[in-house]
C-alpha cells in the first residue's frame, strides 16, 4: 500500500512540474531566432529582447485554463493528504479525483484552443514549430486524466 501511495504522490507531482514548466517557460511556439508563449515573445539574436503578448480574448482564455490547471492539481494535491488522514477506511478519494480530472480537462482546453486559434496570433510558415512547453502540456493532459481516475478508483487501507 505505501508503494501505491508513492507512485501516486510521484504520478502527481509529475503532473504538477509539468503543468508549472508549460505554463511559464517561453516555448510555445518556436521559429528560429523568435518564441512565444502564453506570457510574452521573445526575439534571440545579437540582442535578446521580449515584448508582451498580445491580448487576444483567445490567448486569455488559453492563460486562464493553464492557471486554472494549475490550481486544481495544487488544490487537488493537498485535499489527497486531508483526504488520506481524516477519511474513513474503505472511502473513496471523489474529491480529489474530481479535481485532478478538472485539472487535466482545463489543460486540454487550453492547449486545444492554442492549437486552433495560434495562426491568429502568429503567421504560419514552414519553420515555425511547436515548443517543447506546448509539447508538455500536451503530455500533462493524460497523467492528470489518469491520476484523477486512480483518485477515484482508489480505496483507502489501513
Amino acid at each position: 500500500m505505501l508503494l501505491l501511495l508513492l507512485g501516486i504522490i510521484v504520478l502527481h507531482v509529475t503532473v504538477l512540474v509539468l503543468l508549472f514548466v508549460s505554463t511559464i517557460v517561453s516555448q510555445w511556439l518556436v521559429n528560429g531566432g523568435h518564441t512565444a508563449d502564453l506570457w510574452q515573445n521573445c526575439t534571440s539574436g545579437t540582442i535578446f529582447h521580449c515584448l508582451t503578448s498580445s491580448t487576444n480574448e483567445w490567448l486569455q482564455s488559453v492563460q486562464a485554463m493553464m492557471i486554472l490547471s494549475i490550481i486544481f492539481s495544487v488544490l487537488s494535491l493537498f485535499l489527497f493528504f486531508c483526504q488520506l488522514f481524516t477519511l474513513t477506511k474503505g472511502g473513496r478519494f471523489y474529491i480529489t479525483g474530481i479535481f485532478q480530472i478538472l485539472a487535466g480537462l482545463c489543460v486540454m482546453s487550453g492547449a486545444a484552443i492554442f492549437t486552433v486559434r495560434h495562426t491568429d496570433w502568429h503567421q504560419a510558415s514552414e519553420n515555425t514549430s511547436y515548443g517543447f512547453a506546448y509539447i508538455l502540456a500536451w503530455l500533462a493532459f493524460p497523467l492528470a486524466l489518469a491520476s484523477g481516475i486512480v483518485y477515484v478508483i482508489l480505496r483507502k487501507r489501513e
